[in-house]
């Protein structure tokens, strides 16, 4: 699977060792950045990520900050994408199953490495459930004003 992941300064840590544990199962991931810790604005990082997504240059995508909450709130900026905010693994199925999400978010500050693992595990092994979800899925693309 073709997986972006951006991150914040809070997260750069983190997204290394995902990255070598996402690279170790085969997958193909896209860093985009940033390089180091020095501090950087999550929404550029957010946006980078969510055109990743809207382009399909990535199938899947891995958001990361302090918290979690604005690199998510940056990437659903962008129609094509459904980031969840996550801090265990069922939410991350659920988050797949009903709602087709196609990015994951997670708070470098509030999950530790293997508990981020198993959230991607969840989200990376969980299919779209379709049916009675998908008129769902097709509102949040398209909201009634």
């Amino acid at each position: 699977m073709r997986i972006a992941i951006a991150s914040d300064h809070a997260a750069v840590e983190l997204k290394s060792t995902l990255i070598q544990w996402l690279r170790d199962q085969e997958h193909e991931v896209d860093d985009l950045g940033p390089e180091g810790a020095d501090s950087v604005d999550y929404p550029d990082y957010g946006y980078k990520l969510a055109k990743a997504i809207a382009t399909g240059s990535a199938d899947r995508g891995i958001a990361l900050c302090g918290s979690g909450i604005g690199i998510s709130i940056a990437i659903n900026r962008n129609p094509a994408c459904r980031c969840a905010l996550v801090s265990e693994p069922l939410s991350a199925l659920l988050a797949r199953e009903h709602n087709d999400a196609n990015v994951l978010a997670m708070g470098a500050r509030l999950v530790g490495i293997e508990m981020a693992k198993a959230c991607i595990g969840a989200f990376l092994n969980t299919g779209f459930g379709g049916e009675r979800h998908q008129r769902r899925v097709d509102k949040l693309s398209n909201p009634a004003l």
